[in-house]
């Protein structure tokens, strides 16, 4: 009887010889602050777990409890507020008449939720882009890191605000796989604790993120042929029913001598025609009378004859109501010549 006394004081005093659990709190996405005690393995009885901000005025009852194998092992407790993060925190964990107190610093503890509405597209600077969503976007800051065809992951930190990342010129035949993680940056008093990786994204040749996304860098080359094939085209169609001419202006060269005018200006033939004169001028013949000696005219006989000379009539434009032409001279002479004895 004395001995199974002594082993059982044995066994009380040590439990609570053991060092008293640990209590770690992290605020998580600024929604509620989760604390934990079995940092040092699962403890063997149940605590009951209480803890306030210190602007409250007594300690807070733990709402939600986490348990493993029938062991509480941590607690869920309201946050309210952004700011309170600055604020100290104390828990307080009880068995019995045992009370284990401890204050806590949480503002560099806190954790954000995974970025979330992931999407991956070609743009049309054919770049390679990828977007995500991120809850108080202006405080965070985040991580995204990609790899090739399965290789080495490749990490570039964002700046704060700002929720996209750019690959430059992917290669059509190769696949992209990118993740994203956040974190309350520098300027809203930044936090120690990154979240957890977003699910990946795969872009490339097994493109699975969206299948009713069109690769562009493969079709493009096909739509500028049925681009140019339009063109050429319409622009036969046009020419064929004449409703486009292409008429090329030359550029003539200027020479600082002009021999020819024309040959410069480069005038049509119709052009030229305009420049000469379209009226014609008849000719008119003259005759001139012939004089006739005297020695000629006489004659042993006395015999009288006569010598004619005609002018040649010559046409003058009139008024159409007269007559087509006048006659400019006609005239026949006669000239008598006796013999006088």
């Amino acid at each position: 009887m004395s001995t199974g006394l002594l082993l059982l004081l044995c066994l009380t005093g040590y439990v609570f010889a053991k060092e008293p659990p640990d209590v770690d709190c992290l605020v998580v996405h600024l929604k509620y602050v989760s604390c934990s005690w079995n940092k040092q393995g699962a403890p063997e009885i149940n605590y009951t777990f209480q803890s306030k901000f210190n602007t409250d005025k007594e300690f807070r009852n733990c709402t939600t409890y986490m348990s493993e194998n029938s062991v509480n092992i941590g607690c869920d407790q309201p946050y309210e507020g952004r700011s309170k993060r600055f604020i100290d925190f104390s828990t307080k964990l009880a068995h019995g008449n045992k009370t284990y107190t401890k204050h806590h610093h949480l503002k560099d503890k806190v954790q954000l939720y995974p970025p979330v509405n992931l999407t991956v597209e070609n743009g049309t600077d054919f770049n390679l882009w990828f977007y995500w969503n991120q809850t108080y976007s202006g405080c965070v800051e985040s991580e995204v890191r990609f790899r090739t065809n399965n290789k080495k992951w490749e990490s570039n930190r964002i700046i704060t605000g700002r929720q996209n990342f750019c690959i430059n010129l992917p290669s059509s035949s190769s696949q992209y796989e990118l993740q994203v993680r956040s974190r309350i940056g520098s300027n809203c008093g930044e936090s120690l604790f990154w979240s957890n990786w977003s699910e990946p994204v795969v872009w490339g040749s097994n493109n699975s993120t969206d299948t009713n996304q069109i690769n562009m860098s493969v079709w493009t080359p096909f739509l500028y042929v049925v681009g140019a094939f339009t063109l050429v085209l319409l622009v036969t169609m046009l020419l064929h029913h004449e409703r486009l001419r292409i008429i090329p202006i030359p550029v003539p060269k200027p020479s600082p001598v002009f021999n020819d005018i024309e040959d410069w200006l480069q005038f049509s033939k119709g052009l030229k025609g305009n420049f000469k004169a379209n009226y014609n001028e008849h000719a008119c013949p003259v005759r001139e009378y012939c004089p006739v000696s005297e020695s000629d005219s006489e004659s042993s006989d006395g015999s009288t004859f006569s010598v004619t000379t005609d002018q040649t009539d010559c046409s003058i434009p009139g008024n159409e109501s007269e007559d087509q032409s006048t006659p400019c001279s006609s005239s026949t002479s006669a000239i008598l010549v006796s013999s006088q004895e």
